[in-house]
């Protein structure tokens, strides 16, 4: 779709608002830039982390720092309670869609499929954060990490939240290089994990699911989305065709971030389409 030689800015499917913890974004602000930016589509996806759903005193543990918040089952009905309000004011105005982003639902797949099931909720991005018995990848210091062994944990569990029937879109397939490679600056040889991660595709699409292109990266010293060209072919050269972009943004200046550049690098994979959910199906746009 193009306006004077320009791609415009088609859907945002991953953001966040003020319920997630790394945020102090208003939905009304979001929504007013969602609204100027003239999106198709546009889907709040607060944080759910599954592996602190309930509050503290259920895991019996103390936070390990200050960001480790628990009872994340409040913020759910937080959550649903303001994106239905917002869909219900902004029906004539926005195509909104009520989202969340789920992280670590192979904490308890059975609790993941109950949310997925919420007749509130139109989409769910599946995410992997922190690995069992590790902070999430943000905190890791990867000077005293063994990163060959966290990055083939992690994508041995991203094939099992890939087998399952709890979420739409995989969300940024390659998290952990935000920080390994991004922030910290260590080179990572992908290769070595480049068939792991095929095996999360091929679960993918035979599960009727799809990824996402998360454009954060290209705001952050990474420099590039999640997952990158060669990882995005892999994943239209094996079949997938479910693809969701989201900026991934938590203020309203983000909002949209790398969108337009991130749907120029999905047609050069070769898709032809992108789509966005309600409901749980896939509605696609021609590129």
């Amino acid at each position: 779709m193009e306006s004077e030689g320009k791609i415009l800015l088609l859907t945002d499917c991953h953001t966040h608002t003020k319920i997630s913890p790394d945020s102090s974004a208003a939905l009304s602000d979001m929504c007013r830039k969602a609204q100027e930016l003239h999106l198709q589509a546009y889907a709040v996806t607060d944080h759910i982390e599954l592996c602190r759903y309930y509050p503290q005193g259920y895991y019996q543990t103390q936070p390990r720092n200050e960001e480790d918040f628990f009872d994340y089952a409040a913020r759910w009905e937080q959550s649903m309670n303001q994106n239905l309000l917002a869909r219900d004011l902004l029906s004539d105005q926005l195509n909104f869609i009520s989202g969340i982003e789920l992280g670590e639902p192979n904490s308890d797949f059975d609790l993941a499929k109950s949310l997925y099931q919420d007749q509130r909720l139109d989409f769910v991005i599946a995410s992997l954060h922190e690995l069992p018995d590790k902070l999430d990848f943000y905190f890791l210091d990867y000077q005293q990490e063994d990163i060959n062994a966290l990055l083939e944990n992690y994508f041995t569990i991203l094939l099992e939240i890939s087998r399952q029937d709890c979420f739409d879109v995989l969300g940024h397939v390659t998290y952990p290089l935000r920080y390994i490679a991004g922030d910290a600056g260590i080179a990572v040889d992908f290769s070595c994990y480049r068939d792991m991660l095929a095996e999360c595709f091929k679960a993918v699409i035979q599960n009727h699911k799809g990824i996402e292109l998360n454009t954060s990266g290209y705001r952050q010293p990474y420099g590039k989305p999640f997952p990158d060209a060669d990882l995005l072919k892999l994943y239209y050269d094996l079949g997938g065709r479910i693809l969701t972009l989201g900026s991934d943004a938590h203020k309203p200046e983000d909002l949209g971030g790398g969108i337009e550049t991130g749907t120029e690098l999905a047609k050069a994979c070769g898709f032809e389409k992108i789509c966005y959910f309600l409901r749980h199906e896939p509605h696609f746009i021609n590129l």
